[in-house]
């Protein structure tokens, strides 16, 4: 049986992870249009925003004053791996297909994760999982379409 703090810790990693790399990779796409662009940026967020939400959550879970130690490492370490190898996944489609392609790929396998991991939350919770997937799937694409917008004028004004 997998612990509360570790539960957190994946729950919180995966979709940080499905909307920073998303939401990275999206706006430098638009801005730049570079494979080597969005490669590097997949790496450097699964590495600098996987240790940052990992040590936001082990400042979080201390300031409780309700944990173990051994529940706020716990916590910490999955943050950490559930974010960094999730944010490599997005990394294969873009060495495999063509960007365009690639970043359509990795929406759909990052809102198949987002809709697995609300709905789960939700029965878990006795939530309607309807409207906690669609609440999530929103903020994505709130995500996705303010990153796009940002590149594209990134890409405008400085290209």
């Amino acid at each position: 049986m997998v612990s509360k703090s570790v539960k957190k810790g994946i729950f919180f990693g995966l979709t940080s992870g499905v909307i920073t790399t998303l939401g990275l990779m999206v706006g430098l796409n638009a801005g730049t249009h570079s494979r080597l662009a969005v490669i590097g940026g997949i790496c450097t967020i699964a590495i600098a925003d996987a240790l940052s939400d990992a040590l936001g959550i082990h400042i979080a879970e201390e300031s409780e004053n309700t944990h173990s130690i051994k529940e706020i490492w716990a916590a910490t370490i999955s943050t950490f791996l559930s974010k960094f190898l999730f944010a490599l996944t997005f990394l294969l489609p873009v060495l495999i297909f063509k960007l365009q392609t690639a970043i359509f790929v990795n929406i759909t396998w990052g809102a198949a994760v987002l809709i697995l991991l609300s709905y789960k939350m939700a029965s878990d919770s006795g939530s309607n999982p309807w409207a906690v997937i669609a609440e999530h799937l929103l903020i994505a694409a709130l995500v996705i379409i303010l990153t796009c917008l940002t590149g594209q004028w990134i890409g405008t004004i400085f290209a």
